[in-house]
């Protein structure tokens, strides 16, 4: 018998591996964990259960109620309950309560106090601030009239004061002829150093002026020159 050569010998080999993966195939399709045309069935996989808050219950809180409502007192609530609900669990309010500025939205806590006016409180207490505001006003005015009474009283003290010194500085801007010496006695118009000094001599000899006209008695000063130094000359 021939030897197969090489060529012949990879053909059959390649034969028995189609061959072998043939039957292995056939036999698997038959006997396997699941033939052909049986569907899959997938078992469901159980849902975890579902946590509610329906079993969880809402803590109360507990508020006073007073006032203007039918039932006053401590009221029990839920939690984030509104002024409104207070009001409905202690009976509603009276025919008198003041509701204008009650905030019904309001959200209660624990421990609160709630009043509802009534009219004859809101109005008691306008009442008394309109009376508040006009004892103010009439304080104020008091105050004003007070002040104005005070100034014009240091006013006129001024005035007369500023007059008196403003008269007691005309007086004393004049020149005393009974006291001035011969330099301010030279400041008078019309008046020289030779009539200063026979008015210095006057005053030495006769004495002091009784009146300013006694000027007139010094040499040299007549009704001319006297009438216009009267104004600037006191004794």
């Amino acid at each position: 018998m021939n030897r197969l050569n090489k060529k012949q010998k990879m053909i059959i080999i390649a034969i028995s591996i189609i061959a072998i993966l043939s039957f292995g195939y056939y036999i698997y399709g038959k006997e396997g964990s699941f033939a052909a045309g049986e569907s899959l069935e997938i078992e469901s996989i159980e849902k975890p259960e579902e946590i509610t808050n329906e079993g969880s219950e809402k803590e109360n809180i507990k508020v006073h109620i007073s006032g203007a409502v039918n039932t006053e007192g401590l009221i029990e609530l839920e939690e984030n309950s509104r002024v409104a609900d207070a009001i409905e669990k202690a009976g509603g309010v009276k025919e008198n309560a003041y509701m204008e500025e009650v905030n019904l939205a309001y959200v209660l806590e624990d421990g609160m106090k709630i009043r509802i006016p009534t009219k004859e409180e809101v109005q008691a207490q306008k009442n008394q601030n309109a009376q508040s505001i006009e004892n103010s006003n009439n304080e104020t005015e008091q105050k004003y009239i007070t002040n104005v009474k005070t100034n014009y009283q240091s006013t006129n003290s001024v005035s007369a004061k500023t007059s008196t010194e403003q008269k007691n500085k005309t007086t004393s801007s004049k020149i005393n002829i009974n006291t001035a010496n011969q330099t301010e006695l030279e400041t008078l118009p019309g008046i020289g150093t030779t009539t200063a000094l026979k008015i210095i001599n006057h005053r030495k000899e006769s004495g002091k002026f009784k009146a300013i006209e006694d000027i007139k008695k010094v040499s040299g000063i007549g009704d001319a020159k006297f009438n216009s130094i009267k104004e600037l000359i006191s004794i």
